[in-house]
């Protein structure tokens, strides 16, 4: 019999605020620790929580309160985060995961948060439906 990897997991729910974002990613970050990533992997997978985590404050809840939804597992040495939200939704996928492109009219925003996301990670999922929120899921192999 061979050995099974074992998934561990944690979730957490934080409020649609931007200063949640830091701590969503540290939290992160330290549950990652175990599977003992280099420097580099620990700040992609940083960047990438951020930028999701942004998104759902910005777009997902459009400054309105909400929760997200923050889960990560670790199975193997591949990390599994999602980021969910249960805000206004992405009409067109898509096109929301162009590079440049962004539904922000007062030029704050680049468009770049879905491309620093897939970048950073190895594989990166958007689930959305308009009204019903959305579900971003980034998987990362550390220590290859």
């Amino acid at each position: 019999m061979g050995l099974q990897e074992e998934r561990e997991t944690f979730r957490m729910e934080v409020e649609s605020r931007s200063q949640n974002e830091e701590f969503a990613r540290v939290t992160v970050a330290v549950f990652m620790s175990r599977l003992d990533p280099t420097m580099e992997e620990m700040d992609d997978v940083k960047t990438a929580v951020s930028e999701a985590v942004t998104n759902a404050v910005i777009h997902g809840y459009q400054g309105r309160e909400g929760i997200i939804y923050i889960q990560a597992a670790v199975e193997g040495q591949e990390l599994t985060v999602e980021i969910r939200d249960k805000g206004v939704g992405i009409r067109d996928v898509t096109k929301a995961m162009e590079p440049m492109y962004t539904t922000d009219t007062t030029g704050e925003r680049s468009g770049m948060g879905f491309s620093f996301m897939e970048a950073f990670m190895d594989e990166v999922q958007v689930l959305s439906a308009p009204g019903q929120g959305t579900c971003v899921t980034m998987k990362k192999r550390i220590g290859r």
